[in-house]
């Protein structure tokens, strides 16, 4: 059965976010770690978590997935707001250690000037100073839409990251439909060229998650504008090539659209259905 679910709010906490997958028929959630505009997380109540535990063997729900908030930039061009990601990075990554078969999704960043290269390196730097030996959350890049000078907008950026990282057994990738098609890989006209090129560049054995969106722009707009399932310029046609795809479908999906709970939930039975066959 296709493993997806959506993103949801956490303030109510973890056994709370896993109920609410469960009653809208999704079997795997993303939660941001904190306020996705920045500022301190609140505590994580150990009780809580194992709550949640004990509710995934119950409604079959794994693989959550922790998103950082939007404003971690660990290649940021102000020395403050790299001590932030460095900061969070740690902070998130230690209390991730909680949940059993977690992973941890960051925007690699935006270089603002300083060039990609730079940017590459700043990230890497801050990865090597966060990640440890024995760890168990795996930590993923996610490709970006490459707007502006945001670094991930190419397969190639991403793995510039990755082998400057000493640990990178514990790196993966997040691939978001919306930001690859709109960095200009065509996952609608030749899905299966894009993956081959995903395998050339990063191998598909990093890649751990997938954000499914469609989105508003035609391919490579670099504008990141995320959309409805079958109701952008990717098409409902692209999306049943992905969640049947033999490379891609095993994989935990995430969606990340514009919508409520109802939404959501007509979505998952939509994508499962297409999965189905």
């Amino acid at each position: 059965m296709l493993r997806i679910g959506c993103h949801l709010s956490s303030s109510k906490g973890f056994l709370a976010m896993s109920q609410t997958a469960e009653s809208i028929g999704a079997a795997t959630f993303q939660f941001f770690t904190r306020n996705p505009r920045g500022g301190a997380a609140k505590d994580w109540l150990q009780e809580d978590v194992d709550a949640m535990k004990e509710h995934f063997g119950t409604a079959g729900i794994a693989s959550p997935l922790a998103h950082a908030p939007y404003t971690l930039n660990a290649c940021a061009k102000e020395e403050r707001t790299r001590a932030f990601a460095l900061e969070t990075l740690a902070d998130d990554l230690r209390r991730l250690e909680m949940i059993p078969g977690v992973m941890y999704n960051f925007h690699p960043g935006s270089h603002v000037g300083q060039g990609a290269e730079e940017g590459i390196r700043l990230i890497a730097d801050a990865l090597n100073r966060t990640l440890w030996e024995g760890m168990h959350t795996v930590v993923l890049l996610e490709t970006m839409a490459g707007k502006g000078t945001e670094v991930g907008r190419s397969f190639e950026e991403l793995r510039a990251v990755i082998d400057r990282v000493e640990l990178s057994d514990r790196v993966g990738i997040c691939l978001d439909t919306c930001h690859v098609w709109d960095g200009g890989y065509d996952i609608a006209g030749d899905l299966e060229r894009v993956l081959e090129e995903f395998e050339q560049v990063l191998g598909l054995s990093r890649l751990r998650a997938v954000h499914l969106n469609d989105s508003m722009n035609p391919c490579g707009a670099r504008k990141d504008r995320h959309q409805k399932i079958g109701q952008g310029c990717i098409g409902m046609e692209a999306f049943r090539g992905i969640v049947t795809h033999p490379k891609l479908r095993e994989l935990p999906f995430y969606l990340e659209t514009p919508n409520e709970l109802d939404g959501y939930q007509a979505e998952i039975q939509l994508l499962r259905a297409m999965a189905d066959g």
